[in-house]
Parts: structure tokens; C-alpha cells; sequence
């Protein structure tokens, strides 16, 4: 099963460990640093076209990990997997 981030983009249920608001969770410091780091080494992929309000963090089977930024709020990502998964 897949979830649809935005832009033609998905990822695989497999792969996602946390779906996560943006302006909740920037307003920590590590959480800030984590972003921040991850960008730098290449890791954060932009799917929104607009402001982001969430990102997914994902770990692919070979211990890659990327970030995706979505315009797609945190919740709705949520509903729809969940849709999806009940599917």
C-alpha cells in the first residue's frame, strides 16, 4: 500500500515511520536541528508547491533515509492512510 504525499509523489507504507506537523514540532530545538542537518546532507525532498505543513520521515530497506515536506497537513495524511490501510 502506498500513500500519496502530493505532486505525484508516494511512498510505501513500508517505509514510513512518522508523519509529523510542522509547526508543531519546529518549535522544538533538536527537532529544528534535525531538519536542518538532514537538509544539508541532501536528505529532505520538497513535494509542496505551497508553504509545507507536515513531513514524513521514511526509511527505505537500505537504511536511506529521506524527508518529505507535503502541503498535505498532518492530519489528512493520517486520515488517509488509515483509509487507505482499512482498504
Amino acid at each position: 500500500m502506498y500513500l500519496h504525499l502530493g505532486q505525484d509523489t508516494v511512498v510505501s507504507f513500508d517505509e514510513i515511520i512518522g508523519i509529523f506537523d510542522l509547526d508543531t514540532t519546529t518549535v522544538s530545538k533538536i527537532s529544528r536541528g534535525y531538519l536542518t542537518k538532514a537538509e544539508k546532507s541532501g536528505k529532505v525532498i520538497n513535494v509542496s508547491m505551497d508553504l509545507p505543513k507536515s513531513f514524513v520521515l521514511c526509511r527505505k530497506e537500505d537504511g536511506t533515509e529521506n524527508i518529505y515536506l507535503s502541503q498535505i497537513s498532518s492530519t489528512t495524511l493520517l486520515k488517509r492512510a488509515r483509509e487507505t490501510y482499512e482498504f
